[in-house]
């Protein structure tokens, strides 16, 4: 899959072709981002960490396009724009999620420990309790 997206060599019509390689690419990085996006509105983190594996390597086919830059056209550079702008947008949303749900995991790790220390607590005192007589308690030696 990675092959697929990694830049061509320019030939003929070179430079028209990687630019639209790099718009490929940020495309399918885009598709990918809002996938996980989807999957995190979804509470489905499992799906979310295999598409992450999938997005990095889009993110390593765009650093081979940094090897050599390009002169973008306006028409290019603005669909890059673009491209980037929603990439940002869906980013920022799923740190929000992944940001929330690590809070609540940590709500729910704090109540667990809390629920042991007690159970530990009361069942030490179930085990060593014994029923005192008040006249036991009172009484004098």
């Amino acid at each position: 899959m990675v092959a697929s997206l990694m830049p061509k060599t320019p030939t003929g019509s070179g430079s028209s072709t990687r630019q639209q390689d790099l718009l490929t690419v940020y495309e399918a990085l885009l598709a990918c981002s809002e996938r996980m996006l989807k999957s995190a509105r979804e509470a489905d983190w499992e799906a979310l960490i295999d598409l992450q594996s999938s997005y990095l390597a889009q993110v390593e086919a765009l650093r081979c396009f940094d090897d050599e830059p390009m002169p973008l056209g306006q028409e290019v550079n603005d669909r890059k724009a673009e491209l980037l702008k929603q990439l940002l947008e869906s980013d920022q949303e799923i740190r929000q999620r992944l940001m929330d749900r690590r809070r609540e995991l940590t709500q729910m790790i704090s109540g667990s420990r809390q629920q042991l220390a007690l159970s530990r607590t009361y069942s030490f005192y179930q085990e060593t309790s014994e029923v005192i007589e008040a006249a036991q308690r009172f009484t004098s030696t």
